[in-house]
């Protein structure tokens, strides 16, 4: 069975085509993991807070971050797709946040193959309102998790995406090829 972590590539292009491994859906409060030891997505839990993920969310596959986890990404969807489903992505922001004193980014990308977001280029392009949105969900998430403290810290455009999966992706040769 292929391993979504470490047998596909980061993208066709990374970083500025990526490959988004999506493990949580777009409107739903379950937090799926992809486990690469079974391989296979897991429910991690179920998230207390009565919020959902404001759109498809995952990891990015050969990438290690400074949380000790694959890349995460957040890939802008009109609708959900599936845990597992592997999209092709372009970087086009990233959120800065801060989770339990660990540095915990997300990076912001939109599907290559959906025209709906062909003029989303960087950061300045997406609406205040999707941005506001993101932002107040990753702030209150885990709100009810006791013990649990997360802060968000920001916004950086594209280019900033682009430097941070590379960072992650030399994390990765570092650490486990």
């Amino acid at each position: 069975m292929v391993n979504l972590w470490e047998d596909m590539e980061t993208g066709p292009n990374a970083p500025d085509e990526i490959y988004a491994v999506v493990e949580c859906l777009k409107g739903e409060r379950n937090k799926y993991e992809y486990d690469k030891d079974i391989p296979g997505v897991v429910l991690d839990r179920v998230l207390h807070s009565n919020v959902h993920y404001p759109s498809d969310y995952g990891f990015i596959p050969q990438t290690y971050y400074d949380d000790e986890d694959p890349f995460d990404v957040l890939v802008l969807v009109e609708d959900q797709t599936f845990p597992g489903c592997v999209i092709e992505a372009r970087p086009v922001a990233l959120m800065k946040m801060d989770d339990d004193g660990e540095q915990d980014d997300k990076v912001i990308a939109v599907p290559v193959e959906d025209p709906r977001y062909d003029h989303i280029e960087d950061l300045d392009d997406i609406p205040q309102q999707t941005l506001d949105e993101i932002d107040e969900f990753f702030a209150t998430y885990k709100n009810l998790e006791a013990g649990k403290e997360v802060e968000t810290l920001g916004w950086e455009d594209k280019q900033a995406a682009k430097d941070a999966i590379e960072h992650a992706m030399d994390l990765y040769e570092e650490n486990f090829a």
